[in-house]
Parts: C-alpha cells; structure tokens; sequence
C-alpha cells in the first residue's frame, strides 16, 4: 500500500493553510503530524480523505495525488450510529459480521458430521476451519473484550443501549469500533485526549503492533515518542518530513536549523568578501579582471535563504502568590465522594510547595475530588480542611463560563472591574489575546482559547493554591511547555488531575494514585512512583523452595516484569537515556571535525603536508569513531 501526495496545497478563500504538500503513507507507517493549533493539521487530515480539498502547490513537481491498491481509510468523525438502539456489543459485532457467518457455517457442518462422514462434507468443514483460522476467529472475541476493558468499560455495559451513553462514552466507543475495524489508513486526531493513563497505554502498545498504516495529530509528546518513525511538522503553511520519533524530530530540527543558519552566515561573509575585493580592483586596469572573477563567482553561487525563526509564540505568565498559606495546606481524613453513593475515600496530608498529581482511570474519582475540595459538590462523609490564609484557583476541564455572550474583553473586564482597559489588553495580550481577538465572544472560542482565557483569570487573582483539572487537554505542545514552566516556577501548593504522563513526570513530587476502588497517597515523584510500582507488583518468593522451584519462580519474575507497564517504562527510559547521551557525544564529534576542517583551510595549514596528513587521519580516526557510535545507538534503538 502507498498513498501519496505530490506538490499540492489547501487553501481557503484568499488564505492559504499549506503552501507546498509533499506526503508519503507506506504500508506499516506510524506517522505523526505535529504543529501549532490553528497551523493546519485537522484540515490536512481531511484533505487525506476528501482530495477535493487540495490544489496545486507552488513547487516545481505536478500535482499528484496516488493511491495504490485504492486504500480503505478510517477517521472518529466519520463514525456514527444509525441505530441507538442498539447494544455496545451488538454495535461492535458488526465489525465481525463474515467471522459469525462462518462461525454459523461450522456449528451447521458440525452438525451434519454427526450423522454422515462423507468426503466432501468433512473437506468443508476442514476450509471452514482454515478460514476461520487465518481471519482470526480464534482471536477476535479476547481482541474486543480487551479493548473494552481497557476503555473503562465495564461488563455490564456491553448490554446497554448506544443511547443510553454520555456524549463522551459514544465517542469513545465509535474510536474503539475504528480501532478494531482495521482500516489500511487509521487517521487519529488527538487520540489520547479524555483517555486515562491504562487507556492510553493499552492504545499505545495496539498502534505499535498495528499491522497497517496510522496517522496521528497529536501533542502528547510521551505518546509520540513510543509510537511514531516519522514526522511532519506543519510551521509558516509549509510542511517538512523528519525521521524518527518526536524526540528525534526535535535534535533534527534544531540540527538543521543551526546548519542552515551557519552556512547561510558563512555564505553571507563569502558575498561580502568577494564583493569587497570586486569593488576595490573593478576600475583598475590590472586587476579588473580578477575583480570580475569575484563577481562571477557570486553570480554563480546557489544562495542559502536565511532560516525562519521556529514559531515560538506561546502565552506567558509573571505572576507569584499574592499570601503566603501556612505550612500544612490541606489535611483530608477519610473523605468520601461521590453524588448519590460513595466512589471513593481519600485521606491524605499536603504542605506548602508541594506538586500533588493524581492519577488513575477514567470514573474513579479524580475530578469529583477536585470539586468537593472546590466546594462544588457537597462530601458524603468524612474530612477535609484547608490550612491558615489559603486562597484557591479552580480550573475546570469542562471550561465552563457563565455568560457565553461575553467578549474576552468583557469577561475580564466584569472578573476586575478595578483594571483599566490598557491593563486588560496586556493581560490578555500576555495569552495570546491581541489585536481583535479581544472582542471574540466566548461561545466562539476554541478549546484551546477557553483554556488560556480561564488560565489568565485564575492567575490574575494569585492564588496559593491552584486545583487543576486537566489544564493540558487541548494546548499544543509549546502551550503545555509554557504551562509547565509557569507551574515550575510556581511558589504556591499545586494539586492537579492529567492524563498526560510528560506533564506528570515534570512537575509532580507526590501522587495520589486512584486504582480499583482503593486511593493511595506516595511522597514520590512519578519516576519513583513507577520504580515503586514495578518492585511491588513482582512475585514473592516462598520459603521452601527447590533450586527448579527458586528458577520457575524467577522466570515467572521476569516474565510479570517484562510484561509490567512500569518495568518497560523504565526500561525504556533507560534506553533513551542511553542513546541521548550517544546522541551527544557523537554531536560534539562531529563539531569537532568541523574544527579540523576550518584548521585545515587556514594559509598556514594548507601549505604544509604534513600537518594536513594528521589533522586528515585525525578526521578518519574521530569518523570511526562515530560510525562505531552509530552502530551503538542503532542497536539501542532496535531494543527500544
């Protein structure tokens, strides 16, 4: 299989989103497409399926759009359902409808063999068999029971009606009905938003092992690194192809940024250097053909565009408590939640400064905490009282605003009446609010402009404590990268719920981990947690145990460990760490050879042999060296 685009571009109006496409899907390809929110990528996903959208670009290359084998193509917003009425199950049966057929075709030969044994009858029960087999029979039903489990759907839902979901669960379930239909192309559009931590990671270790092609929009930069082998970043409507994951997309990007920026710094000071000596000889009659040879040279050289600065516009804050709180901030004592029944009881200590992430599945009780500490929701029983002088701020995933009517400009300015009208436009303009966009009205607003408008109105009120539920949920990449350091820098005590395990693994230093009805408080950072959480989950050794016993029992050890989330998370860490540091090492290098090569074109140096010779082995020798690197890191990354 092979979709490709050639030279093509989107446009809207007098607009152009993507000047110059070129894109390439092969078959088994994890691509990811990656850039600002508002650059383009939804818009491109459905350019992929709907061809009509696309032009010709400026490029010099035709136009071309090329499909071979006519690919099936799989996309959440084409899923609905025309009958909801009908059960989970049965909406995810029908994916299997040719398997029941023949499942059905069986039972009937099975049947017959019990009372004839004929030749022809027991060959079609055996390519019944052999069908069955090879389409996947065997494995189909353990594929969806685990795909619904691990989408926190319980048993007992897989009996009830479309209907009777949330708009969330339909969501989730038209995903996980894409997931499984398996089409040659799967284009996902932030896929991980909404999921929790084990959903995510269960759809990690599927798109990996996906046996077709997969194309993701996402910021989720963990998620990205465990999945993707390539990347298109979408900046200024162009669009350009890195190899590897994010993280190796990040150092080629900066690699060839800083080589583009050199050589067009280099080829700048050559201009200026020939061009001076042209203009000095040009009217002397001796030297005026050396002179026009400097000017030739010019003419004939390619020149290197100097590169565009990477689009680093993101929203920033200068802001720090306005009270300091007491020491101890929040002491919860068997504190249950819930709204008509109880869903959990929480006890936990929190002291001034301290990061608190909680963590765990979908409907555990996360949110539901962070809004009875908020007092949106009254407790069932129990505990909970906040320190001396704390002042909160809630930032609430729903987003909710109570006048949609409002422009930004007018929500502001109703929150702090005492502001003055320049005072709003740099607040809001330190968010990304400027120009016109300030008298954009609420119900028209992203969910991204949502985020940083109910952002800019927590921070302004300085509060010690914040309670944030999912701050991250539609921020891209350099939006998250503020926020966290925002947070870093934060002196105030920090209690948030994400599913996003780079933002956890930044900021938290303790968890509050919700796991199957139980709440456990850790005084670790998420590093630690996960170390915690490997050493605990393996196999207790008994006391009387044969050396065969003590060996089994050590296999079965390392069998749990090798198939235990949190060991391949640190392993895998591991492993990164490791070819980080090769990456740099064979970084310095190469710089180090681009030393010897400017050594080698001094006047000096060029004359004498000798030298030249060594700083050349010295060349071969470092090369060698890299190449053994290379080979290094190479078998790293097999290993990853």
């Amino acid at each position: 299989m092979n979709y490709r685009i050639t030279n093509g571009s989107i446009s809207y109006g007098a607009e152009t989103i993507l000047e110059e496409i070129n894109f390439e899907i092969k078959e088994k390809d994890k691509i990811a497409i990656i850039g600002r929110n508002g650059a383009g990528k939804t818009t491109f996903l459905n350019a992929i399926i709907d061809n009509e959208i696309l032009e010709e670009g400026i490029g010099e290359e035709k136009f071309h759009v090329y499909k071979q084998g006519n690919p099936v193509i799989g996309y959440l917003k084409q899923m609905n359902f025309e009958n909801s009425n009908k059960t989970m199950l049965e909406e995810i049966l029908e994916l299997y409808a040719p398997l029941l057929k023949l499942e059905e075709k069986i039972k009937e030969k099975e049947k017959v063999l019990q009372d004839q044994t004929d030749e022809k009858t027991i060959k079609e029960y055996t390519n019944a068999l052999e069908q069955y087999e090879i389409q996947g029979g065997y494995l189909y039903k353990k594929e969806y029971e685990t795909a619904i489990k691990k989408f926190g759907f319980k048993e007992e839902d897989k009996q009830k009606k479309i209907g009777e979901f949330s708009g969330g669960q339909r969501t989730k379930i038209a995903f996980l009905k894409l997931l499984l239909s398996k089409p040659d192309i799967l284009l996902l559009d932030e896929p991980t938003n909404h999921l929790d931590i084990t959903a995510i990671e269960w759809l990690e270790n599927y798109l990996k092992n996906y046996p077709k092609a997969v194309v993701i929009v996402s910021h989720d930069r963990m998620f990205l690194d465990k999945i993707v082998n390539k990347v298109y970043e979408i900046e200024y409507a162009s669009m350009v192809e890195y190899k590897g994951n994010y993280t190796d997309f990040e150092r080629q990007k900066r690699e060839r940024y800083e080589k583009q920026l050199k050589d067009y710094e280099y080829q700048q000071a050559e201009i200026k250097r020939l061009q001076a000596i042209a203009d000095r000889f040009r009217y002397k009659p001796t030297k005026a053909k050396m002179a026009l040879s400097k000017l030739k040279k010019i003419e004939q050289m390619t020149i290197i565009e100097k590169p565009e600065e990477y689009d680093l516009k993101t929203f920033y804050a200068n802001f720090d408590v306005k009270t300091q709180s007491g020491k101890l901030v929040l002491k919860v004592d068997k504190l249950q939640i819930g709204y008509d029944k109880p869903i959990a009881e929480v006890s936990f200590e929190l002291y001034k400064g301290q990061k608190l992430a909680i963590i765990g599945e979908n409907g555990t009780g996360k949110s539901t905490l962070l809004k009875t500490l908020n007092g949106d929701i009254p407790k069932i029983n129990g505990e909970f009282e906040f320190g001396y002088h704390v002042q909160t701020g809630y930032f609430d995933q729903q987003m909710e605003f109570s006048n949609l009517e409002n422009t930004v400009f007018e929500e502001m300015a109703e929150t702090f009446p005492e502001l003055t009208t320049t005072q709003i436009r740099t607040l809001l303009g330190a968010f990304l609010f400027t120009g016109e966009d300030v008298f954009k009205k609420i119900n028209v607003l992203s969910g991204g402009e949502r985020g940083r408008l109910q952002l800019c109105k927590i921070l302004k009120c300085e509060p010690n404590v914040l309670l944030l539920d999912e701050p991250t949920n539609h921020m891209d990449i350099l939006g998250k990268e503020s926020l966290e350091n925002i947070l870093k820098d934060y002196t105030g005590t920090l209690i948030f719920v994400s599913h996003d395990r780079y933002f956890v693994n930044k900021l938290a230093d303790c968890i509050l981990e919700f796991d199957n009805g139980n709440v456990n408080f850790y005084d670790k950072n998420y590093q630690e947690f996960l170390e915690y959480k490997e050493q605990k989950d393996t196999i207790e050794e008994p006391k009387d145990a044969t050396i065969e016993g003590v060996e089994n029992i050590q296999s079965a050890k390392d069998k749990k460990k090798e198939n235990n989330p949190y060991f391949i998370e640190k392993e895998k860490n591991r492993i990164q760490n490791k070819m980080n540091k090769i990456e740099k090492e064979i970084e310095e290098k190469e710089k180090k050879i681009q030393e010897i090569e400017n050594e080698m074109t001094k006047e000096e140096i060029c004359s004498d042999y000798i030298k030249l010779n060594e700083l050349q082995e010295e060349i071969q020798k470092i090369n060698h060296e890299i190449e053994e690197k290379m080979q290094e890191w190479e078998n790293l990354n097999n290993e990853l």
